[in-house]
């Protein structure tokens, strides 16, 4: 039997990415909670796995290659390290694979970040600054018009389904919280519909949610205005 994948996790959208693509798989994992609103992502024994004290991350007990286990930081890396693994939702030919990682990594640099503050400033900062507000909402509806256009043509982002797809859903969940309407993107609107009526993705979405806890102003202070810790 294959031993389980430890999945070092808080529900946020980084963290469903891999939950959703480990349900897609299949695979045995555990879930190891990391209170981000209590500061446990800076204990030295997470920092050893994941030096940016972010989660998600992960710990193959049996890693591609094998040898000893494996820790990968960096929901992109793990996504794309579990696909390789197991053959699946990311294509072996060249074209096929920069199809589906050219997605990813437009998600990683700028879906997920630029909602990200695009939240943080409609809800969490604790001054309305209407240039932040304004510039991320905006940025956020630009990307959704991207998808939008994308998938006018496609099923999914890269045309079969994929980690492009797992990756990107989880940032658009949230969409009213980032001041978007669907209704304005018909096709990013289907594929939303159409991702969250996939088994595996409810269930990705579902397991750890009682984690998940109203964010006290302790919480803002160990998330927010971080530096460095020597």
């Amino acid at each position: 039997m294959a031993k389980p994948i430890d999945v070092y996790y808080w529900p946020t959208p980084n963290g469903w990415k891999v939950k959703i693509l480990l349900e897609e798989l299949g695979v045995p994992y555990n879930i190891i909670p990391v209170n981000i609103g209590k500061g446990e992502q800076f204990e030295p024994s997470f920092l050893k796995i994941s030096p940016n004290n972010r989660m998600p991350a992960i710990v193959d007990h049996e890693p591609l290659g094998g040898g000893e286990p494996i820790a990968i930081f960096e929901s992109g890396a793990i996504d794309e390290y579990l696909a390789e693994k197991y053959g699946k939702f990311m294509p072996r030919d060249p074209r096929g694979k920069y199809e589906v990682l050219q997605w990813v990594y437009w998600q990683m640099g700028g879906l997920g970040p630029m909602s990200g503050q695009c939240n943080h400033f409609r809800h969490y900062a604790p001054e309305k600054i209407a240039y932040g507000i304004n510039r991320y909402t905006d940025e956020v509806n630009r990307l959704y018009g991207v998808m939008d256009k994308q998938l006018a043509t496609l099923q999914f982002l890269a045309g079969e389904y994929s980690i492009a797809d797992m990756m990107s859903w989880p940032w658009i969940v949230g969409y009213e919280r980032m001041g978007q309407d669907l209704n304005e993107f018909p096709n990013l609107k289907r594929w939303h519909e159409a991702m969250k009526a996939r088994p595996a993705v409810i269930r990705g979405f579902e397991v750890g949610k009682e984690l998940r806890q109203e964010m006290s102003d302790e919480a803002k202070k160990v998330l927010f205005g971080q530096r460095a810790r020597k």
